[in-house]
């Protein structure tokens, strides 16, 4: 958490309200396995890191709500009476979302000032947009006192994003935001939204996040595509969803289904498969299969669910004769964003350099690489 975002935030709102708000931290995630799995009813493996969404929100006696987006500079006001999507919306519609969700249970709410700012990487991939939705749903069921459990806070976050946003997201990130614990990631069962904590430990190794700076244009409605084929699959399967089907269900329609939608449920049969996999290499503290394990699960992506992008499939290639890495892939939803890698902590110096100058000579721009930490979730600020 940085302490210097939280003061800016604070400092701001008391500057533009002339009153002391209530303080709100909502991480981003990453996540270390389990890609497209989650709306699957699958397995995935996120958690909380140390950048997020900084909120600073409290009562106004105004007429409207305004909310001032501290870095983008950006100010809007709108009334509770008509809360309702914006074309092209961007921010402001995840906050719209929460509000409207929480009206739609019939939950009154009184007018609000909020200044946010945040230091998650735009288009990265560690979900800025669960950490907004969070932050504004935590913040408000606190100030107003609704009694909405973080369970019920979750899901109003991700039926934000489905309905103001536009993007048929599962329960993964908004999941990790408001749960995570500090050096830790949540192994999480997506049907029954219940989570099993692994204390991770990767003794001589560290995570990086290499991000590409990229965001192709097809990723929002790849992303609807990809979730589309696999609900066909599963209808065609008679299950529920794809977490209910084995490599052995798959092929007995395999002769009915295109080569590259059987090659999508494959995938996420597989992934769920590595999920399971992963948990059990942390259990055993089997670090090289930790690695492997991260290789296999971007060429699925890459090869199978098609995702991936030039720019990604480069970056992991890059690691793959490099005996100081022991994995690595892409991570989030895909056609850019960042990739996880898993290296040794005293060669970290020395590969960011060599991989920020390959990619340069690549591609004509520069990648950028972060170390995180990861954190606990959603929570107020004294």
């Amino acid at each position: 958490m940085n302490k210097k975002l939280l003061k800016e935030v604070k400092n701001s709102f008391k500057h533009t309200f002339k009153t002391k708000p209530l303080m709100v931290f909502s991480p981003g995630r990453i996540n270390l396995i389990g890609e497209h799995t989650d709306y699957n009813d699958g397995f995935v493996f996120p958690a909380a890191i140390n950048k997020g969404i900084a909120l600073a929100i409290q009562k106004t006696k105004k007429n409207v709500s305004t909310v001032y987006a501290l870095n983008k500079e950006e100010t809007y006001e709108f009334s509770l009476q008509s809360v309702a999507p914006l074309q092209n919306g961007g921010w402001r519609n995840y906050i719209l979302g929460v509000v409207s969700e929480i009206q739609k249970r019939e939950i009154e709410l009184s007018n609000f000032n909020i200044v946010f700012a945040g230091n998650i990487p735009s288009g990265a991939g560690l979900s800025s947009s669960a950490a907004l939705e969070n932050s504004v749903v935590y913040g408000l069921n606190k100030l107003f006192k609704l009694g909405i459990s973080k369970e019920e806070m979750i899901l109003i976050s991700q039926k934000a994003e489905h309905n103001y946003a536009g993007v048929k997201c599962g329960i993964m990130d908004q999941y990790a935001s408001m749960f995570g614990v500090k050096n830790s990631a949540l192994l999480l069962d997506c049907r029954t939204v219940k989570s099993k904590l692994y204390k991770l430990n990767f003794n001589d190794y560290k995570l990086l996040l290499i991000n590409t700076n990229v965001k192709h244009d097809l990723s929002e409605s790849a992303y609807n595509d990809r979730r589309e084929v696999c609900e066909k699959v599963s209808k065609k399967l008679n299950v529920k969803a794809l977490r209910d089907a084995t490599i052995q269900d798959l092929n007995t329609i395999k002769a009915d289904i295109t080569e590259e939608d059987y090659q999508k449920a494959l995938y996420i049969i597989e992934e769920n498969q590595r999920v399971t996999s992963f948990s059990k290499a942390i259990k055993a503290d089997d670090i090289q299969e930790l690695g492997a394990l991260l290789y296999q699960s971007h060429n699925g992506l890459s090869t199978q669910f098609k995702v991936s992008c030039k720019e990604l499939d480069f970056l992991v290639d890059k690691t793959k004769n490099n005996s100081n890495i022991l994995g690595a892939r892409m991570m989030g939803g895909g056609f850019g964003g960042c990739t996880i890698n898993l290296i040794l902590k005293s060669e970290i110096k020395s590969f960011k350099k060599e991989i920020a100058k390959a990619f340069k000579k690549e591609f004509g721009t520069n990648c950028s690489i972060y170390n995180v930490k990861l954190s606990n979730g959603t929570q107020k600020i004294k």
